[in-house]
């Protein structure tokens, strides 16, 4: 009993070792329910996209094979295969990274390493997360009225490409901005210190660091140019042709628009429909073989560095 007392009698700190706290108790049934809802949250996302894939694979992987992945379409789309469209995404999709990226790095180390006036990087930062959230018809009509008309490159894969590059830039310029961020400022000092210019810091230092953070911006751009329809179907993309495009100033045919295609073709949609489930699986795993070929490269770097 006296032991007890002593123990009472302790500072707070040791108290507590022996008399556990009802608040912390209570923080701790706080914290389960809530990572209980995280978990949730979690498992109803992975649902969702399980049962999308499922479905995909269940309607669609019937209708794969050699032909269908090297042919063209033929007798109106409803036989045949899709090696055109498959072409003509990976033209936009790489196309437009390779106009966004040096664009949206350039962007980010302007306004995180340069900019010295608050009031424009914050007008600046403010317009780019606006264009973030526009609806991507509203950049198709953009494309359409700007690359097609005005500047007359008409119907053709450069102003797909231009119009894909306006689209994913804000995205690019995000995510390369952060990673300028996460850079620790004792880099720069280092450098600046050794007696190396800003850009010197910049080029060499501050960029080969936050390059594996930017190419987390470039895998995502890349899919949502991808699976992009209404940005390419005013500027790039065509119901069919019957041959490769030769030139940037061609027309190409995609995959999303195809499977916009195939899904209202009027009277022959039921005769389509085994072709828009394997033209829509094609595009996910096309997708998917191209974010594990960036996060692959992006892991290379990031042990290089």
């Amino acid at each position: 009993m006296k032991k007890l007392q002593l123990v009472q009698d302790e500072p707070c700190g040791i108290r507590q070792a022996y008399c556990p706290n009802p608040q912390q108790g209570q923080r701790g049934r706080k914290e389960r329910v809530f990572f209980a809802l995280f978990r949730s949250a979690s498992g109803v996302n992975a649902l969702a996209l399980f049962i999308i894939c499922g479905f995909l694979l269940w309607n669609g992987a019937p209708a794969l094979s050699w032909e269908f992945l090297t042919a063209f379409p033929r007798n109106s789309m409803t036989e045949g295969g899709i090696f055109p469209c498959i072409v003509g995404t990976l033209i936009l999709s790489f196309g437009a990274m390779a106009v966004a990226f040096p664009l949206g790095v350039a962007s980010a180390v302007y306004l995180n390493e340069y900019a010295r006036s608050r009031k424009l990087v914050r007008f600046l930062r403010l317009g780019i997360n606006n264009l973030a959230g526009v609806p991507s018809v509203v950049f198709g009509l953009f494309g359409l009225a700007f690359f097609v008309t005005v500047l007359k490159m008409g119907v053709s894969i450069v102003s797909g490409v231009l119009t894909l590059a306006v689209l994913v830039l804000p995205v690019i310029i995000g995510t390369a901005e952060e990673a300028l961020r996460n850079v620790p400022s004792t880099y720069r000092e280092a450098s600046l210190g050794l007696g190396a210019t800003r850009w010197q810091t910049i080029r060499s230092v501050v960029l080969p660091a936050a390059f594996p953070g930017m190419l987390t911006g470039a895998i995502l751009a890349l899919s949502r140019a991808a699976g992009e329809t209404a940005a390419i179907m005013f500027t790039s993309a065509v119901f069919y042709t019957p041959k490769l495009p030769n030139s940037i100033f061609g027309e190409v045919m995609a995959l999303p628009y195809h499977v916009y295609v195939l899904a209202t073709a009027g009277t022959e949609i039921e005769k389509t429909r085994p072709l828009q489930y394997g033209t829509a699986l094609v595009l996910v795993l096309l997708v998917l073989g191209m974010n594990l070929f960036a996060i692959w490269l992006r892991a290379r770097l990031q042990k290089k560095l």
